[in-house]
């Protein structure tokens, strides 16, 4: 199939790579640097997103959140006609229902996972829209992505749905990364070492997060680049609120946290920076 794929940041070069063997990809991004590991694996570079989507028979986008995707595709009117696009980005379920009312051919798959899964192939990912062969060929299409547990790939009758899926998803890392440190702030208080607060989480309900981030904390890896920013999921944490009619207090609780370290410059670095600079 020819493909567009449209944002060529840490996850969307990894989700490109899954396609780039198996059909015609031409790829864009912002700056322009980024497009070299796929040109390296046979992908075309265009200079401009409408160059990118010329001919294309599937628009693949996964840009930093919506109002990009609003100044990339919508305002442009970049989707041609009769032409399904398939949005990686993650969004709020308003801008989703909004997207596929812009864009008749819009599906959304947004991933669930960091870099080490995404090389693996097992990515979480909703596919969601209301037209079911196009929501079936972006499923077909994306299936690399979760290739190594297919059971994570999930179809979904609206684009909302599949919003709010990834929403939930990047809630449960958002809220337990702040658990993760106000575990470490209790220890602590207590007279307890970092290695032993996570010696203690072990088979809790913070197991899946102290395992995920402990290396970075151990000093096992460094936060930067990392696998997933604080800018990112600071974001997200903000489409969390925007979107929910009750308050959300431990998603704020984290936002702050997050915010923290934007504050003090390390947006780009990994979000276990909350614990590793807390």
């Amino acid at each position: 199939m020819k493909i567009a794929f449209l944002g060529l940041g840490r996850m969307g070069t990894e989700l490109a790579l899954k396609l780039v063997d198996d059909h015609e990809l031409t790829v864009w991004n912002r700056t322009a640097e980024k497009t070299e590991p796929l040109v390296s694996r046979g992908a075309a570079a265009a200079s401009t997103p409408a160059e990118a989507v010329e001919g294309a028979e599937l628009v693949i986008t996964c840009l930093f959140g919506p109002d990009v995707v609003r100044e990339v595709v919508i305002e442009p009117g970049l989707i041609p006609d009769g032409v399904t696009w398939a949005d990686a980005t993650t969004i709020s379920p308003a801008d989703a229902a909004a997207f596929a009312d812009a864009v008749p051919g819009y599906v959304h798959t947004p991933v669930v996972g960091s870099l080490p899964p995404a090389r693996a192939g097992k990515l979480g990912v909703y596919v969601g829209g209301a037209d079911a062969s196009r929501r079936s060929q972006v499923a077909d299409v994306v299936s690399p992505w979760a290739a190594a547990n297919p059971s994570r790939l999930k179809e979904v009758d609206t684009a909302t749905g599949a919003a709010v899926g990834k929403l939930l998803a990047n809630l449960a890392l958002a809220v337990t990364i702040e658990g993760f440190k106000e575990a470490l702030y209790l220890g602590e208080s207590q007279g307890l070492s970092p290695e032993q607060v996570v010696d203690m989480l072990g088979s809790t309900g913070l197991e899946f997060i102290v395992n995920m981030k402990s290396p970075f904390l151990l000093g096992e890896r460094s936060t930067s680049p990392g696998d997933f920013t604080a800018d990112a999921i600071a974001k997200d944490a903000r489409l969390m609120l925007a979107s929910s009619d009750k308050d959300l207090p431990a998603v704020s609780a984290a936002l702050a946290s997050l915010e923290a370290q934007q504050d003090a410059g390390r947006g780009d670095e990994d979000f276990s920076t909350v614990v590793v600079n807390r």
